[in-house]
């Protein structure tokens, strides 16, 4: 199915621990030390490294239910700092290109890399160079796993990153090794499937990825369709998935955050929804989208039964579509004094960006404002933010109120991202 007249070689290189790993480059004094970093408002465990894991803390858990175990054991305990996750995660792509032409940035941990061009090279060996640049270059260590379609190399990057004797790297190519690393795999673990398909195929008493694997075509494409049916054949070594080196438009881009604390009076709100519209619209330019409507929404705290409850959302359209920050913070600011109710405790606000479409597709209109159809502002704006430091410049009604910021009392410095924040040498 795959269709080539080359051999498929993918390779997954996958960041270990990456939130915890990016902390351990600018504190190596944590090192070998188990590390926790907490959700927005350090209210939940979202990332952990291998130490923390083998105390038994699991994904998701509130931290006030694992207080003890981290006094105990002494756990480096960090509040989320995105702004360093996203520009370390930056630096490892790039010098992930510099192996190969063909890559696909999957997450922000993780790319495929298409290795089908160096079949003259010993391609565990070439693996183990990648690993190693990584390392030197960027401090983050990495797992790599290589198969001939991308579901295998998913499956080995699992090996290489469990098993300390592969050294960080493994390959699936060998039948006897797919056999068994099939058979090892439970069901529900494969890349792809999710928490329905696995019931559905135990109850079929089907528990391992091998299992699958030899099920006929036309039951699988019954229970699981054409999806289904594409990833057992990448399971049996027919590549049937390409890479997507160019990602895809998004059909939708939202932006919202739970508040440390009720928020109750307007102009906190309002300097809330503004803040958000303000990051949409960026996000918007990033990716050469325009919006042509936008939902704004707020809700009270639904687990508080001793308050009065309340949520509600509108839409409104924008027209014509754009990314404009003044355009898109005006009509949340529209949106916000529609909802807005007094009396109740806010937990959470956001916004959404719909109907998404080429920035340059755009129509322009004779009515619209010409301030809010100019580019060169926003250009000039992104730029200044770019070169200073995110949020140097803002639009005004984000500071109408300070009472919603998120608390994160235990944020690392923005070491790479920020002038102020850099790291010092003593």
């Amino acid at each position: 199915m795959g269709g080539w007249d080359r051999p498929v070689i993918f390779a997954l290189v996958d960041c270990n621990n990456f939130y915890a790993s990016c902390e351990r480059v600018f504190n190596p004094g944590i090192v070998g030390r188990p590390v926790l970093v907490l959700s927005n408002n350090d209210g939940c465990v979202i990332a952990r490294s291998q130490e923390a894991k083998d105390l038994g803390i699991k994904m998701g858990v509130p931290v006030f239910e694992v207080r003890a175990i981290i006094a105990r054991h002494k756990i480096a305990v960090y509040s989320s700092n995105y702004a360093l996750y996203g520009d370390m995660s930056n630096r490892v792509m790039k010098v992930l290109f510099r192996f190969t032409p063909s890559m696909e940035v999957y997450s922000i941990d993780e790319a495929f890399l298409d290795l089908s061009g160096f079949t003259t090279r010993d391609i565990s060996q070439y693996a183990r160079d990648i690993r190693r640049t990584v390392g030197r270059w960027t401090g983050i260590p990495v797992s790599i796993g290589i198969g001939p379609t991308k579901t295998l190399a998913k499956l080995a990057g699992n090996a290489a990153k469990k098993i300390p004797a592969m050294g960080g790297v493994a390959a699936l190519f060998d039948p006897d090794h797919q056999r068994d690393a099939l058979g090892a795999t439970e069901v529900e673990d494969i890349w792809g499937i999710g928490r329905r398909h696995g019931r559905m195929l135990k109850a079929h008493g089907i528990h391992t990825a091998l299992d699958l694997a030899g099920q006929p075509d036309p039951w699988v494409r019954s229970k699981m369709g054409v999806v289904g049916l594409r990833l057992v054949h990448e399971l049996r070594g027919e590549s049937c998935l390409d890479l997507e080196t160019q990602p895809k438009d998004k059909k939708s881009c939202r932006v919202s955050r739970s508040f440390a604390k009720g928020v109750t009076r307007r102009e906190d709100l309002q300097s809330a929804v503004a803040s958000f519209a303000e990051r949409a619209s960026e996000k918007l330019r990033e990716a050469g989208l325009v919006a042509g409507a936008v939902t704004v929404f707020l809700h009270t705290n639904g687990f508080r039964t001793d308050q009065p409850q309340y949520r509600n959302a509108t839409t409104l359209v924008l027209d014509p579509a754009t990314n404009h920050g003044s355009a898109v913070i005006g009509a949340a600011m529209d949106g916000i004094e529609k909802i807005y109710r007094t009396g109740f405790s806010y937990k959470k606000a956001g916004v959404m960006m719909e109907g998404l479409s080429r920035a340059s597709g755009t129509q322009l209109s004779l009515l619209a404002p010409k301030t809010h159809q100019s580019t060169d502002a926003m250009k000039a704006f992104d730029a200044i933010n770019r070169r200073f430091g995110s949020g140097t410049i803002r639009h005004g009604a984000t500071m109408l109120g300070n009472n919603w910021r998120m608390a994160q009392q235990h944020r690392s410095p923005r070491y790479t991202t920020c002038w102020e924040e850099l790291a010092t040498v003593r």
